[in-house]
């Protein structure tokens, strides 16, 4: 275990680096922070920090900066999450709640989060298979066609056409309507199934066919993986940090690019905590040199997706943290109210 000294000085050696860019000397230290011991004992206190791996020498300069190993013992046990301030959180609810459907949630908290931590911000669209049946509406275009609404407690919205085998009257499809929403409104998608699996019976032997493919389509609605949906604003943001990344850029931009990568980098939706992955712990290779914000998002207690940032592992932990965590907090509750 390292010292309550050598752990403040880690603390302002990773402020230092954040804050200024460059590599960080002993006698800057002692300057700029209250250590309380003379910089004969920071340089000291600083050899340990680098032979324990927390601190490194880049060749280039007599200063340390701080490793992978550094700035998770920061996060873990030196950084608190730096609250909004109250303009900065009226802001974000000003903002958010002038979207008019889940789409344009989805990109103004993208917009918002690049903006407030100046990294690249990801958003993942709620899930469906944590969602709940808010309304099925059904439309007649046709005699024989009709239109399927799904609306879950997201907002989220899917259409889908259906092409009946008969047509269907207009009495019918209000009575399909009324019963088919009485079953499964507020009800859990895992739920729908065995709600829906008597419903045919209910109606008459002619109209029987179009009830069974008007459930067997809600039925694919609700199994497919439109989950797998990210929206990513904010990678011109990189740009302005070309020193943090130890050759080029391009890997990171490459990784970005991969839907795959980036669901697994945000983590498992269920785990709603606030998640920092620093450097090496991003099993990508291509974002070795970053670090990921991430906190999952959802109406009431549960989290149904995840958003996050993507930088520099020289980031303002705290501030990032703080940002990632009041923006979720906010999308939750429009999510809940719309």
């Amino acid at each position: 275990m390292l010292s309550e000294r050598r752990l403040q000085v880690l603390r302002a050696i990773v402020q230092d680096y954040v804050g200024t860019e460059e590599p960080v000397g002993s006698k800057a230290l002692t300057e700029r922070h209250n250590l309380g011991v003379s910089p004969a004992t920071v340089r000291n206190d600083m050899a340990a920090l680098e032979d324990e791996g927390f601190i490194a020498q880049p060749h280039t300069s007599a200063g340390r900066i701080p490793t992978d190993k550094g700035y998770r013992l920061f996060v873990d046990k030196l950084a608190g999450v730096k609250p909004m301030t109250a303009p900065e959180r009226r802001a974000i609810q000003n903002f958010l709640e002038g979207a008019v459907d889940l789409d344009d949630v989805v990109a103004r908290t993208v917009r918002l989060l690049a903006q407030l931590t100046r990294q690249v911000a990801v958003v993942q669209y709620p899930s469906l298979t944590r969602s709940t049946v808010r309304h099925v509406e059904l439309l007649a275009l046709a005699p024989a066609r009709l239109m399927l609404v799904l609306i879950t407690d997201t907002g989220r919205v899917e259409q889908r056409m259906v092409d009946c085998p008969a047509p269907f009257g207009e009495s019918s499809l209000a009575d399909l309507r009324a019963r088919l929403n009485s079953r499964v409104a507020g009800r859990r998608f895992a739920d729908v199934p065995s709600l829906v699996e008597d419903l045919p019976e209910a109606f008459e032997a002619d109209d029987r066919g179009t009830v069974s493919t008007v459930l067997s389509t809600l039925l694919e609605t609700l199994v497919e993986e439109n989950e797998e949906r990210l929206m990513i604003g904010g990678t011109a943001n990189l740009t302005r940090f070309g020193h943090d990344f130890p050759l080029t850029i391009r890997p990171v931009l490459e990784a970005l690019e991969e839907q795959v990568v980036l669901l697994k980098l945000l983590g498992e939706a269920k785990d709603p905590g606030v998640t920092v992955r620093i450097g090496h712990e991003n099993a990508h290779e291509g974002l070795n040199s970053t670090s990921v914000v991430s906190v999952g998002y959802g109406s009431g207690g549960e989290a149904v997706a995840k958003l996050g940032v993507v930088g520099p592992t020289r980031m303002d932990y705290p501030g990032t943290m703080g940002a990632v965590r009041a923006v979720a907090r906010y999308v939750g509750q429009i999510l809940a109210e719309s």
